[in-house]
């Protein structure tokens, strides 16, 4: 039975396909810096083919997969095997994303693989009652995100971080709970922190930032301020 070694608070950086090769790698390392320097637990979603290296190049960071397949070693061209994964030295893996869609039946085989290779899973729903409905499948972690407002650069209010908080904890209260879509600054970190959220995270905010190792330090500075003053 797997253990899910991440705590609240923390931060979720994927760079999607707007990055590859070597910035990929780069943004990894400015992430590790700033996990580092402020404490705070970061997951980096990074695309497939650079787990490996982002694993070497790095010390404290959560490596997730983007997606996976919920297939056993043998037939299976171009599908993301399981196994694959945790040898290449993923930790995790984020399913369901409003990019990558599946099926709540393929969701649910897909957690129990997860499960069976120890594999942490981070699971995206774009509505309320979708949260509800995957922490009956009880992952780690549930990303509550509306899908309007992803990439956007305009981000949830402290309304939509409660309910979105409270519906997922309301069936089980040991899932974390990450709210996040638009996160383009550390201003939309802090208020997002503050108004309850376990965690929160970016991808075009950081990778389309002009300076991605800034952009990093100072959505995780946040994360650290909004976090202590919340618990002081």
């Amino acid at each position: 039975m797997k253990k899910c070694s991440i705590k609240a608070p923390f931060f979720e950086i994927g760079p999607k396909s707007y990055l590859y090769g070597q910035d990929v790698i780069d943004l990894a390392i400015a992430a590790d810096a700033a996990s580092e320097k402020y404490d705070v637990d970061i997951i980096f979603t990074t695309p497939v083919v650079e787990i490996a290296r982002v694993k070497a190049a790095t010390k404290r960071l959560h490596v997730f997969a983007p997606h996976m397949d919920p297939i056993y070693p043998g037939r299976g061209l171009a599908d993301i095997l399981p196994e694959s994964l945790v040898a290449a030295g993923a930790e995790g893996v984020m399913l369901n994303h409003v990019e990558k869609p599946v099926t709540f039946e393929v969701l649910q085989e897909t957690i129990k693989r997860a499960e069976e290779v120890g594999l942490t899973t981070i699971v995206c729903a774009d509505s309320m009652a979708d949260a509800s409905k995957i922490a009956t499948l009880n992952p780690d972690i549930i990303v509550a995100e509306p899908s309007e407002l992803i990439g956007t650069g305009v981000s949830v209010g402290p309304e939509y971080v409660k309910a979105a908080t409270d519906a997922v904890k309301n069936v089980n209260e040991n899932i974390l709970v990450l709210t996040a879509a638009g996160i383009a600054n550390g201003e939309d970190v802090y208020n997002t922190i503050i108004a309850g959220a376990d965690a929160t995270g970016s991808s075009s905010g950081v990778a389309k930032a002009a300076d991605r190792a800034a952009m990093v330090d100072e959505m995780i500075a946040a994360v650290r301020k909004a976090w202590d003053e919340r618990h002081n």
